[in-house]
């Protein structure tokens, strides 16, 4: 992969933008971008994972829950009386 290309500054709105070339597309839909003297340095943002991709990560529990009764509400209790 080459390590340096010229690239095209263009007008977006009010504001400028750069055409990066397929070579270089950074992963994801977001970035960082910082200023270093005259560099310009842009950093994707790894993407956080998903709720499944979560907990598929976590190790099985290897506990036993205590028994919990489950009475019937009583019905005088929900209304006040």
């Amino acid at each position: 992969m080459e390590t340096e290309r010229h690239a095209r500054l263009f007008k977006n709105g009010r504001n400028q933008a750069l055409r990066i070339p397929r070579e270089f597309e950074l992963p994801g839909d977001e970035a960082i971008i910082r200023k270093e003297g005259n560099r310009l340095i842009i950093e994707p943002i790894a993407a956080k994972p998903g709720l499944l991709e979560l907990l598929a990560s976590w190790e099985p529990l290897d506990e036993d829950f205590p028994e919990i009764g489950d009475p019937p509400a009583d019905p005088d209790e929900d209304f006040g009386l």
